[in-house]
Parts: structure tokens; sequence; C-alpha cells
């Protein structure tokens, strides 16, 4: 009998570790994330009223016009990945103007490789968009639809080696070395950048620095309630001898309803080639509103710049200021 229920007792033992070990296996088959590959990305096109345009990046066509078609291929899995981020049309064209290709190089936006050493370190080696500032290249994750004289005047993107590590989940640094601002295919020169960049609590310093070039930047924002949002970001750069340029720009924004929203971008600034006698200053005022169905959003934008010198408008009647709307259209995938 004591054998038996010796016997009884090892064979339970054995058919629990059995049954625990299987749900085991199957909770880490499940736990366990596949690579997963996805496309996205957006399309813009806009009307504009007037044939003029703020001198700054993108939506300066007129009439009825372009923006582009952003295609983004990426592969993600559990320890590394890359990013495929392909560009057509007006708007994709001005963003790579960096690129000397003719053929398939001119409309990569970014192409870059990752590893994620830990979950808190990730190192990624490539080409991708610039750390730096508050608007970016894709038209979808700006609430501006016409971008600001800070992002136009650059950088729009860096080919190197980065490293992030996220120190909490509120702390984070990034470190970088790169080709010259904008060399996105290759180095044309011997030339290297270093970039570094603290993120404390949603508020982003950055340093980018090279020959002769030297730009800090803030970049960040505060959530007053659930419905109004204040972005803020102003950089300074200097270059070789006193020549630079330097600017400020804040955000509000009010959602009005749960389909549409209220924006305002007010910008100072201000650039010099290192005489007083050429300095200029700009100031641009753009009120955007945001109505968004599912993934289509319809943006009419009206905006004034002004400056300290004539430079607006065509060579026979130049004016100190210029005042323009924009309707856009924007649709994500």
């Amino acid at each position: 009998m004591k054998l038996f229920k010796t016997t009884i007792l090892t064979l339970a033992l054995l058919a629990t570790a059995t049954t625990y070990a299987q749900e085991a296996e199957a909770t880490s088959e499940e736990t366990t994330e596949e690579p997963t590959f996805s496309v996205s990305g957006s399309i813009d096109t806009y009307y504009r009223s007037n044939r003029e345009a703020p001198p700054t990046s993108f939506a300066d066509l007129p009439g009825f016009a372009l923006g582009m078609a952003n295609i983004i291929l990426s592969y993600e899995g559990e320890k590394h990945g890359f990013v495929a981020d392909l560009v057509y049309g007006p708007r994709g064209e001005a963003a790579v103007f960096g690129s000397e290709g003719n053929g398939s190089s001119s409309i990569i936006n970014q192409l870059y490789a990752y590893y994620n050493i830990s979950d808190k370190f990730t190192l990624t080696l490539g080409n991708f968009n610039t750390f730096l500032g508050y608007e970016v290249i894709a038209p979808a994750a700006n609430f501006n639809y016409s971008t600001s004289y800070m992002f136009s005047t650059g950088p729009f993107s860096h080919t190197g080696l980065k490293a992030d590590i996220a120190i909490s989940d509120d702390i984070s640094f990034m470190a970088a070395i790169m080709n010259t601002t904008d060399e996105t295919e290759y180095a044309e020169t011997d030339e290297t950048y270093f970039g570094l960049q603290l993120g404390l609590y949603g508020q982003y310093i950055n340093l980018l620095s090279g020959d002769n070039y030297t730009q800090f930047d803030y970049t960040g924002g505060f959530n007053f309630s659930e419905k109004f949002y204040l972005g803020i970001n102003a950089t300074t750069t200097s270059l070789e001898g006193d020549a630079g340029f330097s600017g400020v720009a804040l955000y509000p924004q009010l959602a009005l309803s749960d389909s549409f929203s209220l924006g305002f971008r007010g910008e100072l600034f201000s650039t010099s080639d290192g005489t007083a006698a050429d300095d200029l200053d700009l100031n641009a005022f753009t009120i955007t509103g945001s109505f968004s169905s599912g993934n289509l959003i319809i943006k009419p934008e009206f905006r004034i710049d002004t400056a300290s010198s004539e430079i607006f408008g065509d060579t026979a009647a130049l004016e100190d200021n210029i005042s323009s709307f924009v309707l856009a259209a924007i649709y994500s995938f």
C-alpha cells in the first residue's frame, strides 16, 4: 500500500510538472513578439490663393498644388529592424535636397537599421531625420501646414551612428556621430558632426556641432488641460565669424471638439551673415484650423509674415510683408 501511494504521488507530481511546463511554454510563446512588417505613410495636396509664398520650405507653389506621397516600410523584430522612408513629389524633393543622386537615392527621406542591445539601449546606423526642432518633414505630424523659418533653415536629416539610452520613463539621452548636415548619401568631406540630446519629462535640449558650426536647440511643450497644449521651440546657431541665425516660436493648440482643433504659431527669427548691414529680422504669425474625419485631415491656414527689409514678392515690387492663405488635405495610412 505504501509503495502504491508513493507511485501515485510520484505520477501526480510528474503530471503537475508536465502541465506547468506546457503552460509556461505556451505563455512564453504567447508573450514572444513575432517580427512584424508594416507599410504606413501619408499623402498631401493643397491650394494656395496667392502666387507669392513666404521663403520657407514646402507649401510654396501657387494654385492647386501637390505636396508629396510618403511611404514608410518598416520591419520590427525583438532585437533589430529597419526603416525605409520614401518620398515622392515637390515636398519630397525639397526634403532631400542634400541628395546628390538623380535616381533612386533622391527619394530616400530616411534609411536606417537599428539594434536593441537592451530595452533601454538602441543603436541606429543610417540616414535619419534631425532630432532638433519642433516641426518635421511629414505634414501629418505637424499641426501647421506651412513650416517655420527655424525648421526651413535646417537641418533636415543626418547620416551617421547614434545611440539612444532610456535612463528612466522620463529621462533619456542620445549621442550621435554624423556626416556634415544634410549630406545624406555619403561623406563628401572629412568633416564630422556630433549630436547630443537630453530629454527631461517631455522637454528636449539639443546640441549639434561640427566644422565652425554650433547649434543649441530647445524643443518641448506642456499640456495645460485635456484640450489645451502649448508647444515651444527655441534655437540659436553660430557659424564662422559672427554669422548665424536664431529664433523662438510658440505653438498654442486648442481642441474645440473631437474633430476640430485650432492652432497658432508665433515665430520671431533673425539671421546674419556676419555684417550688421545684412542682418534680417522676420516675424511670422500663422493660424491653422484642423478638421479630422477618420484618416483625413483638412487644414485651412492664414499666415502673415513681416521683415525688417523688403524681401517679399518679385523683384519688380518687393515689400516688407506678405499674407497668404492655404487649404490643405492630408491623408494618413
